[in-house]
């Protein structure tokens, strides 16, 4: 028997599970070739026939992709800009349709995730999941503070701080080293994602913010990718991701 049930082409299209697919059936929302259908598996060809939901037309997505990208400065991380500047989509080069997992500032460089994987990008980025997301940070300190001042800031950041949006979730921070004169290497991990949420949080204890990369986003590392280069990722992180 040729074709595949018509509620495993709707969730093959990501339009919802098989389960919610059946119940949009069963109600009577789905047309195939604009004649309703309502009997659980029916067989369908998504290659000829025309198969809408509450008169959208719907189609399978493309083979499922994930890449990791190290961001680099100065590129933005949405598909598309009507200004013309740079995006991430310009350096990462695929036939799939892929969208990157939430956004990192345009001066903050590190790991990003791009996927075509709807389910994905709704868990990872959604805070009711609560993926952890690890930033490095270089932060110029004022003149005269001491290394108990330094201490402390990081201890207001684990705390929660107030910043446009109210106040943060307690974070993870803890001092790398010293890179510099007045200069330290933070790291600090959250698992929100507010508009430049991590450089608010750094003005908000008294730093300043010299240089952001993300390092982190749940299970998966940036590692030594270098700036500028993204890869797939490999079927170990993918199930990493989706065990979660």
């Amino acid at each position: 028997m040729g074709g595949v049930v018509l509620q495993k082409a709707l969730a093959d299209a990501g339009v919802c599970s098989r389960r919610a697919a059946e119940a949009l059936i069963a109600r009577g929302r789905v047309k195939v070739n604009g004649c309703v259908v309502t009997k659980l598996g029916t067989r369908v060809d998504v290659a000829r026939d025309v198969i809408a939901v509450d008169g959208a037309e719907k189609r399978p997505e493309g083979q499922k992709a994930y890449f990791l990208l190290h961001k680099p400065l100065g590129v933005l991380s949405t598909a598309a800009d009507d200004r013309g500047r740079k995006t991430v989509l310009s350096i990462v080069k695929t036939h799939e349709r892929v969208v990157p997992v939430g956004r990192l500032d345009v001066d903050t460089t590190g790991l990003l995730i791009l996927t075509n994987d709807g389910d994905l990008v709704y868990e990872l980025t959604h805070p009711k999941f609560e993926h952890e997301k690890e930033y490095e940070a270089v932060v110029a300190v004022p003149g005269g503070w001491s290394a108990g001042l330094l201490k402390k800031a990081l201890q207001r950041l684990e705390a929660g701080v107030n910043i446009t949006t109210g106040k943060t979730s307690p974070a993870k921070a803890r001092l790398i080293k010293k890179v510099g004169t007045h200069r330290y290497l933070v790291s600090i991990t959250i698992h929100e994602g507010r508009k430049r949420q991590v450089r608010q949080m750094i003005d908000a204890v008294g730093m300043s913010v010299v240089g952001l990369k993300r390092v982190r986003m749940g299970p998966i590392l940036l590692g030594t990718l270098p700036e500028g280069k993204y890869r797939p990722l490999t079927e170990k992180e993918i199930q990493l991701l989706k065990k979660r």
